[in-house]
């Protein structure tokens, strides 16, 4: 059983690694998020199961402690000294990931593409992309998918 969870989390982290070292928006992000504290610290791999399987859903600091086991305000220190991002700009890059893998896959609206990533509102959405990306969302979009560019989508 052990085994099985080890090797779950291990292609977590396979997956997850690549796509935080094409945010280039955040010069030294890639070298600061320390990916294999999930693997190294007990306490990080249940956040790192929850978070993944739920990233479009509100995952609070609360729960996020409560699943590692320790208090809100110990789990924010702990979590930030061992992975080196804050917990809610860990989810932030997550969710900016997430947008990306969409936008490579689907034809569906930023709108559509920043809610099924987990964000609640598309500006907080624009602003992080733009921030971790180094470009906006319709532009990266345009660089992955260029007939989708031609295309007006209402609400973009």
């Amino acid at each position: 059983m052990r085994a099985a969870v080890e090797r779950r989390e291990k292609a977590l982290l396979t997956h997850f690694q690549p796509l935080v070292g094409t945010l280039v928006g955040v010069p030294g992000l890639a070298q600061r998020v320390h990916h294999e504290a999930f693997s190294y610290y007990a306490r990080l791999s249940p956040v790192l199961r929850f978070v993944t399987a739920n990233v479009a859903t509100p995952i609070s600091l609360a729960a996020a402690a409560k699943l590692a086991g320790l208090e809100r305000k110990y789990f924010s220190a702990f979590f930030h000294s061992k992975v080196g991002a804050t917990f809610t700009e860990w989810v932030r890059i997550l969710r900016v990931s997430r947008a990306m893998e969409l936008m490579r896959i689907h034809d569906n609206s930023i709108v559509r593409i920043a809610f099924a990533a987990g964000f609640q509102d598309v500006r907080t959405f624009e602003r992080a992309f733009k921030r971790y990306v180094g470009v906006s969302p319709r532009a990266y979009r345009a660089s992955v998918r260029p007939k989708h560019d031609r295309c007006r989508e209402p609400h973009d």
